[in-house]
């Protein structure tokens, strides 16, 4: 017992920032689904990330061949040959692309102390939400994998590599293909459990201010930590082609949200409140007027 309690202050004390994220993760998604969705979608989650990456290393499918390195594997927790924090990322990841897909599908409603993505559930189960979904987590990997490869130079650790160098700053092509499958299981397994009614359906969209805008800001926010890591460890090249692959995306994303705004009809606000009748939009603004 006392091995494993030091195991478990392992995992977390050698990771701080992954479950830093985790927990913004948990802050996110359990006023937008509920308590229970929420934990239905983060065991499911893992173990299809946990699947995909044991997969690889002992077939080379879906991310190609790779290996991890057991170097702490008697201070932190590793499940048959696959770092625990590394599939638990994977959660956090798909929700914050999935919510940012959202966030850029749905109508938008502003006033001066909030901002609500006038989603539905018909925006929420969509093949568009699967898939920009599954390309934004895809996108992320982009620039988290180059800069992992090199954990040796950073907190991280070298704890993996792949048996043939990759053309992209290492990271062979076949990885981020299998990215995307991956990260298509993961969206459509949140869409299902969405889906599913429960007891809890008081749960859809948080009242507190701004709710809508914090999946995207979790988003952002992995995505500028591994840019600042790639920057400290003094890969200024990988860091500007990292950056660049977002700059004309996020620009467009906030000129067209800027276009959005309080543009919606009022079928779509009507169906928003249908869905989820408990929404802060409907406090402000009634269908009709």
């Amino acid at each position: 017992m006392p091995h494993f309690i030091d195991i478990a202050i392992g995992t977390v004390a050698l990771r701080p920032y992954v479950f830093a994220f985790f927990a913004a993760f948990l802050f996110v998604c359990v006023p937008h689904i509920g308590w229970k969705r929420c934990l239905t979608f983060t065991f499911a989650g893992y173990l299809i990330a946990f699947s995909s990456e044991w997969l690889s290393i002992n077939t080379g499918f879906p991310y190609g061949w790779y290996y991890y390195i057991d170097t702490t594997s008697s201070r932190e927790l590793w499940v048959a040959g696959v770092p625990f924090f590394d599939s638990l990322s994977y959660v956090f990841l798909a929700y914050c692309s999935y919510s940012t897909a959202l966030f850029i599908l749905s109508p938008l409603k502003a006033w001066r102390w909030n901002v609500v993505t006038l989603e539905t559930r018909r925006i929420r189960r969509s093949f568009s939400a699967l898939l920009l979904g599954a390309f934004l987590q895809t996108c992320l990997d982009i620039v988290i994998d180059p800069v992992a490869l090199q954990g040796r130079r950073w907190f991280l650790g070298q704890i993996y590599g792949y048996r043939e160098q990759g053309v992209h700053f290492g990271v062979p092509l076949s990885n981020y293909a299998g990215w995307l499958l991956t990260s298509i299981c993961l969206v459509a397994a949140f869409q299902l459990i969405d889906f599913k009614r429960t007891d809890e359906e008081t749960a859809g969209l948080a009242s507190f201010p701004f709710h809508s805008l914090l999946g995207p800001m979790l988003y952002l926010s992995v995505m500028i930590f591994n840019i600042a890591i790639t920057l400290i460890i003094g890969e200024r090249f990988m860091a500007l082609c990292s950056g660049l692959m977002y700059v004309l995306p996020m620009l467009m994303v906030v000129i067209l949200a800027m276009r959005r705004v309080n543009r919606f009809t009022k079928d779509e606000l009507g169906e928003h409140l249908r869905d989820y009748p408990w929404s802060k939009a409907g406090r402000v603004l009634k269908v009709g007027k």
